[in-house]
Order: C-alpha cells, then sequence, then structure tokens
C-alpha cells in the first residue's frame, strides 16, 4: 500500500524563510551602510562649529614703491623692494543662521529615507517566499491524495483480479485498472519534480541547502487580522520622505539668515622700512549676510511644495490599492471557506457512490470501468478540499501580508 511520507530531514516554517530570506538578501548589508553614512555625514556637519585655521606665507617683489625727498629717505630710510611674510588666522563661527543644524536634519531624514525604500524592498520579500512557500505545500497536498488514488486503485485491482479468477471478469478489466495506476504514477512522478523545482528556487532566496525530504511545516490558520494598514512600511516610507522634505525646507531658511563670526590674525613679515614694525595681531568679529539665495527661495519652495503632493498621492494611491486588495481577499477567502463546506458534501456522496459502484461490479451488474470513473470523481474532489484549503491559507495569510499583521 502506498503511503504518503517524507522524512522529517528538515522543518521549515513560514517565519523561518522570511527570517532567512532577510538574512540571505544581498541587499540586507545596505543598512549599516546607510547608517555609516548618516554617522558620517552628520558628523561632518557638526564640525561646522570648531574653529578654522588658515595658515600662508607669500612673498613678493616689486618695482620702487615710493618716490619720496630725499629728506623723508633721510628719516625712513631706504625702502626694500621685496616682501615675504606669514600668517596664522583663525575664524570661530558664532551664529550660522541654523545652517549646521539644519544639514544634521537634512543627513538624519535622507538616511530615514534609504532605510524606509530598503525596508519596502525589504518587505516583499515576504510575498514571494509565500508564493513559493504555499506552492510546495499545494504540491505536498497533490501528492497526497495521489498516492491515496493509488490505494484505492490498488484495492480496486485486487477486486478485479479476484473476479477475473470467478470468471467475472477478463483481461481488459485487469488492463483499465492497470492504465489508470500507470496515469496515477506519471501524475505522482510530474509532481514531485514541480516540487524539487519550487524547493530549488525557495532553497536560493534563504540561503539553505534543501532536498526532496525537507518538509514544510503548514502554517497554523491565523485566529484574527487585523485590516489597519498603519504598519506598511510603504507608509513610513512616505512619512519618511515628507519630513525630509521639512528639513530641507529648514536648510532653505537657515540661507536667508546672517552669520556671525569671530577671528583672530597673527601676522610676521620681513623689514621693509623702519617705520613698519615686523608683526602685528589683529581680532575681531565680522557680520557677513548673503542674499543670493533669495532669487531663488521662490521656486526651491514650489518644488519642495511639488514633491510634496507627489508623495501624498502616492500614499492616498498606495491606500486606495491596498484597500482594494483588502476587499479582494476577503471576498476570495469567503468564497473558499464556502466551497470548502461544499467539497465536504461532495466527498461524501462520491464516497457513497463508489461504495455502491464496487457491489454493483462485483454483483456484475456495472462495468470495471465505470467503477474506475467513480474511483478518480473521489479522488478529484478529495483533491479539491485539499487545493481549496491550501488556497485559504494562503488568501488569509495574503491579507496578514497586506496589512502586516
Amino acid at each position: 500500500m502506498a503511503t504518503f511520507a517524507m522524512q522529517s530531514f528538515a522543518q521549515l516554517t513560514l517565519e523561518d524563510c522570511h527570517q532567512m530570506a532577510h538574512d540571505n538578501y544581498p541587499a540586507i548589508r545596505q543598512y549599516s551602510l546607510i547608517e555609516q553614512s548618516r554617522d558620517y555625514t552628520v558628523s561632518n556637519a557638526a564640525k561646522g562649529f570648531l574653529p578654522a585655521l588658515k595658515i600662508s606665507a607669500s612673498a613678493y617683489a616689486f618695482t620702487d614703491i615710493m618716490n619720496l625727498p630725499a629728506q623723508m629717505t633721510t628719516a625712513t630710510g631706504d625702502m626694500k623692494n621685496d616682501l615675504l611674510n606669514a600668517s596664522v588666522q583663525v575664524n570661530q563661527t558664532i551664529y550660522d543662521g541654523g545652517a549646521i543644524s539644519a544639514k544634521k536634519r537634512v543627513a538624519k531624514a535622507q538616511a530615514d529615507v534609504d532605510k524606509g525604500m530598503l525596508d519596502v524592498t525589504m518587505y516583499d520579500i515576504n510575498n514571494r517566499i509565500d508564493q513559493l512557500f504555499f506552492g510546495v505545500l499545494t504540491i505536498d497536498e497533490q501528492i497526497k491524495q495521489c498516492l491515496l488514488l493509488q490505494d484505492d486503485l490498488s484495492l480496486s485491482r485486487k477486486t478485479v483480479d479476484g473476479m477475473m479468477k470467478g470468471g467475472i471478469a477478463n483481461q481488459s478489466d485487469v488492463d483499465a485498472v492497470e492504465v489508470e495506476q500507470i496515469k496515477a504514477r506519471q501524475n505522482e512522478t510530474s509532481l514531485r519534480t514541480n516540487r524539487h523545482a519550487y524547493l530549488t528556487m525557495l532553497a536560493t532566496f534563504i540561503g539553505k541547502q534543501l532536498n526532496d525530504n525537507t518538509v514544510l511545516q503548514r502554517p497554523a490558520q491565523p485566529e484574527y487580522l487585523s485590516t489597519d494598514q498603519s504598519r506598511r512600511p510603504e507608509l513610513d516610507y512616505y512619512t519618511a520622505q515628507s519630513k525630509l522634505l521639512d528639513a530641507q525646507k529648514s536648510s532653505l531658511d537657515a540661507q536667508l539668515k546672517p552669520k556671525v563670526s569671530a577671528f583672530a590674525l597673527g601676522m610676521y613679515h620681513n623689514t621693509v622700512s623702519s617705520l613698519m614694525h615686523n608683526s602685528l595681531f589683529a581680532a575681531g568679529v565680522t557680520l557677513s549676510w548673503n542674499i543670493a539665495p533669495l532669487y531663488t527661495r521662490k521656486n526651491d519652495l514650489h518644488t519642495i511644495d511639488l514633491q510634496r503632493q507627489k508623495i501624498e498621492s502616492n500614499r492616498a494611491t498606495f491606500l486606495f490599492n491596498s484597500s482594494l486588495q483588502n476587499q479582494n481577499t476577503n471576498g476570495a477567502i469567503d468564497n473558499l471557506k464556502q466551497q470548502i463546506a461544499q467539497d465536504n458534501q461532495i466527498i461524501s456522496l462520491r464516497e457513497s457512490i463508489h461504495s455502491k459502484s464496487k457491489k454493483k461490479v462485483e454483483n456484475g451488474t456495472e462495468t470495471v470501468n465505470e467503477m474506475l470513473r467513480d474511483v478518480n470523481a473521489v479522488s478529484e474532489a478529495r483533491q479539491q478540499k485539499a487545493l481549496h484549503e491550501i488556497q485559504l491559507l494562503q488568501q488569509i495569510y495574503n491579507l496578514k501580508n497586506i496589512n502586516n499583521n
């Protein structure tokens, strides 16, 4: 007797596959790169408040600098036509109008956007894993029903063999049963080949070696699923984009504000004239205000507003499509539940018909081909129910995935 059994070489749950697929996906490495890039950018922006040191040296050669009367030349001495000097200047930002803080906010907001986009990419992997995982489970159920059909055909073969010995059946009846047995074995071979292909693709995603002995654990049916879409990473991504625009607007505002800084300057040069000292020191405060950003501010703000409208449009489109997916999936779930209830009725009736058909064949009032038709009908009804059960589970997890439950 053929039975459905797989060696427990390895058992995988759907959650395990999700986690392994995330860990194995090449894009996962971008998370650490985004964090490092953010930290470096923020650190560089923060260094804008550190003192700026400028060191310079120069050498000059001149023609006669001044044409002085002889009496003044005697008083001042000859003036040299070459100048060698070196200077050290230190500038310290006192007030930058919030420009540095704005740069840090932009850097952090940009990192959040990059991370949000990566979250969306990684979340989509769940759906791809679900398709492969439930594909294997569907094939497993089909193999199970195929083996049950082979069991039924084996029993039918024994019945026909006994009838042939009693002179009620002939060789053509035996051949008809054997044809159905061969077709069932062909179907099993095809199903196992497809299963191997699905497992190969799943193994590529999760980065683990899987073979034909691998068993996928059928997930439990969730008792409750929320239709709240606020947990989806796409919505966090849109929020991060909006915050980035806020940070960019703050940066535009900071560009309009004046800047205040202090400086200290020390200089040393060779003796050009006895009237000049060889060194000097200066210190003070500077106020600067660049009005150039005023020229483009209107267009810059308009660009930000257009980007914000685009983000909100994408958000509304996503919520609309998600709502449609919720409705369609819930409809499919209700439909499958009704079909499964009807499948149970069909199986019960088919089994009753088959049982009566078997007795009729034994009594010689029905042909073997008619009995085989009823055997196949029972098998088909069982396969339909098994397929509907897997489809129901898949749709439930699809709804779970839609709303990130």
